[in-house]
């Protein structure tokens, strides 16, 4: 008993979904292999480790810009962004977006230098006043550290009296 059909309409269709399968799958696969320089992965400052996000490989870094870490120096402006579990400098060159400031929520986006020091070529915070991009409130909810209408952080430990 022979695995094809018996009808010659059914193995014409078989054939050509035969012919057809390969050249999409390689289609496909040539596909990712391009784009797989395109695509920038989201880091919080601890998990932006050396084997993580290896220098030079472009990145997103976000969190929280330190208390007291800006510096403007001519056109390049250098902070700290946190995420309460570590911290990672970071240089820019250009024009920071207008709700720029300590404590606020940002994402930069560029790589790390082989001095473990970030390169921003972008760094995005937009919205109001209250705005925090979803990947860092995700990454602060997980580590415990939420604090939403900037309510104070709560204790990591209860006491029952």
């Amino acid at each position: 008993m022979s695995w094809l059909p018996k009808s010659p309409k059914a193995r014409r269709r078989l054939w050509v979904v035969a012919a057809a399968a390969p050249v999409l799958a390689l289609a496909v696969g040539l596909s990712l292999w391009a784009m797989q320089d395109s695509v920038t992965f989201f880091f919080s400052p601890s998990e932006a480790t050396a084997e993580a996000a290896p220098a030079g490989r472009m990145i997103r870094l976000g969190g929280l810009v330190e208390a007291g870490s800006v510096e403007h120096h001519g056109a390049t402006v250098a902070f700290t962004v946190t995420d309460n579990a570590a911290a990672s400098r970071v240089v820019y060159e250009g024009d920071l977006p207008d709700l720029f400031r300590e404590g606020q929520g940002i994402v930069a986006q560029g790589s790390f230098g082989p001095d473990r020091v970030f390169h921003a070529d972008s760094v995005l915070a937009k919205h109001d006043e209250t705005y925090m991009p979803r990947e860092v409130a995700d990454r602060l909810k997980e580590k415990g550290e939420w604090r939403p209408d900037g309510a104070p952080a709560q204790p990591a430990q209860s006491q029952a009296l």
